[in-house]
Formats: C-alpha cells, sequence, structure tokens
C-alpha cells in the first residue's frame, strides 16, 4: 500500500549514493539549487512528453529482471 502524501505534498524517495553523485556531477553549473529539485524537474518533463501509456510486457520483463538483479526486488 502505499503511504499518504505528507502535508506538504512531497514523498521521499531513496535513491543509492552512486546515482546521487551522478546526477550532482551533471547538474554542475546548472541553476538548480539541489538534487531534489534537479530530480522533481527532469520527471516532470518526463510526464509531460507523450509517450505510450504502459511497459510492453518485454519491457515490463527486463525492468523487473533489472531491479531483481539489483536487490530492489525478490
Amino acid at each position: 500500500m502505499t503511504p499518504p502524501p505528507s502535508s506538504t505534498g512531497k514523498r521521499r524517495v531513496e535513491l543509492p549514493e552512486d546515482v546521487v553523485l551522478g546526477l550532482e556531477d551533471r547538474m554542475k553549473g546548472s541553476s538548480f539549487e539541489s538534487v531534489d529539485v534537479f530530480i522533481a524537474f527532469v520527471l516532470a518533463r518526463l510526464l509531460e512528453s507523450p509517450g505510450p501509456g504502459a511497459f510492453s510486457e518485454e519491457d515490463e520483463r527486463l525492468l523487473k529482471e533489472r531491479l531483481r538483479s539489483l536487490g530492489y526486488i525478490d
């Protein structure tokens, strides 16, 4: 079950340290004040882009395989 959003309308997301370090490196010289702001911007842009509404069965299988190999799912 998904927890309800906080009173600020935000949720917490945990990312691997190497991903955060890569994002910090990528956003150097930009006007983004934090990794959080950068991630929110990128995800909002992703949602604006038209694209398929759902993963294909093959996409879903590959995604689950990748998440399993990273230890996020069993």
